[in-house]
């Protein structure tokens, strides 16, 4: 009994052993990792003509292995096309267009990085390269001739952007940026992009613009207009340094790359408000030749500065006939302004102010030093100003008079607020 047992203790070591070998020979076939590899044509026109533009690799592995594929010119220097790739064992495919790895031929020099090129015309001895995780290696070569190729490089030049600290927050100043690159060869209609790239890594494409002289893809320069999104309600990218980067790629898959920088600093949508929309004018009833007076508050509830332009708080318009042209402030687009309005008034808001004084005010010069004046988020800034009430309308008296928080050029927020009825009173 004792030797029935032991002799089936021993039947199934030896079995449990048999699968193992079997098992580790299927895993891990004897003989060099790299089994076999072809190349479907010996001939490559790389030139997108549709005939003979790709040509298939088949390589078969014995076990999982580190791949590299290359071809060597005559004069012995390697193109690499893949480079220590790790790839599971069994029968593995990949087309090949004639693309490789970046290089430079003696004497070149470009403005434009190369990411990716075609393959020289001539004869080329290719490679297989396998090694294993137990350092194994073994190649297998033929020949391919490329004739025909299409070796013009997609080049870019003379990348611009301007300006260079690009604030977009409606505010009048530097709100869009403009970016121009020449393309040296026609390309497919996508081929070429422009991205912005942020300090996260995070890739923000640019549209070309409506404007550009050229067709996308069409050799020439092109043009590109950028406002952040803010145009469309959109908040822009957060502030930061950034990377500028058009990237060219042509119908063979030859890519280059031009790079340049741009600041992005105060940005955000403008957003402020007349405070509670209030309105507190001095008095219901004002005599002839007299002065209305008003007190408003304006908040700027928004992540960026808004930019203001005077006549300053406090300022008094010396008849109802002048306006905020006559006090030497005209209107300025992105800039806000606090406005009284009337039912008499022949122009929108003729009376206008800014939102407090070179002293309550940040000064933030723009791009060329000259003074500008913000108020900064999370700030509520007091405006106060008068009319003078020199002109009586009979048949409009009383009339209304009310305020509005005035966005140059873009919009009129809190518009008609806290309408009151004043009566001018003859003398």
């Amino acid at each position: 009994m004792r030797i029935s047992i032991w002799l089936a203790i021993v039947v199934a070591v030896v079995a449990t052993a048999a699968m193992l070998a079997a098992a580790w020979w299927l895993l891990n076939p004897g003989g060099p990792p790299l089994e076999s590899a072809a190349f479907s044509l010996r001939t490559l026109t790389p030139n997108a003509d549709g005939v003979d533009d790709v040509t298939r690799l088949t390589y078969r592995l014995r076990r999982p292995a580190t791949v590299s594929v290359y071809f060597v010119n005559a004069q012995g220097e390697r193109f690499y096309f893949r480079r220590e790739q790790l790839r599971e064992s069994g029968e593995n495919v990949v087309d090949f267009s004639g693309i490789v790895e970046p290089y430079l031929l003696p004497g070149e020099a470009f403005e434009s990085e190369i990411l990716a090129r075609v393959l020289q015309n001539g004869d080329y001895t290719w490679v297989v390269e396998a090694r294993d995780a137990a350092g194994e290696t073994n190649m297998l070569t033929g020949r391919l001739t490329v004739v025909e190729a299409d070796t013009a490089l997609p080049l870019l030049e003379n990348l611009s952007v301007g300006p260079r600290v690009f604030t977009p927050n409606q505010d009048g100043l530097d709100d869009r940026v403009r970016l121009n690159v020449y393309l040296d060869k026609d390309i497919a209609e996508g081929g070429l992009r422009l991205l912005l790239i942020g300090p996260d890594g995070r890739e923000i494409p640019l549209a070309e613009s409506d404007s550009s002289p050229k067709r996308p893809g069409q050799r020439g320069v092109h043009e590109y207009d950028y406002d952040g999104g803010i145009d469309n309600g959109e908040s822009p990218p957060p502030d930061g340094e950034y990377e500028v980067r058009a990237i060219a790629e042509d119908r063979l898959g030859q890519r280059t790359a031009l790079r340049s920088s741009l600041t992005i600093a105060r940005g955000g949508r403008p957003l402020a408000e007349i405070y509670k929309g209030q309105v507190e004018f001095s008095s219901d009833i004002v005599v002839l030749g007299q002065t209305l007076y008003f007190t408003v508050t304006v908040e700027n509830y928004g992540a960026a500065p808004i930019r203001t332009t005077g006549p300053f708080s406090g300022h008094v318009y010396r008849s109802m006939d002048e306006n905020y042209n006559a006090t030497g402030y005209y209107q300025e687009p992105g800039a806000f302004r606090v406005g009284i309005m009337c039912d008499t008034c022949q122009n929108d808001f003729p009376w206008r102010w800014a939102l407090g004084t070179p002293e309550t005010l940040t000064n933030i010069p723009d791009s060329q030093g000259r003074t500008q004046y913000y108020v900064l988020p999370g700030e509520r800034k007091v405006v106060t100003g008068g009319i003078v009430l020199d002109n009586l309308v009979p048949s409009r008296n009383p009339q209304y008079f009310w305020a509005g928080l005035i966005h140059e050029d873009v919009r009129v927020l809190n518009n008609r607020a806290d309408p009151h009825w004043i009566t001018i009173e003859s003398p």
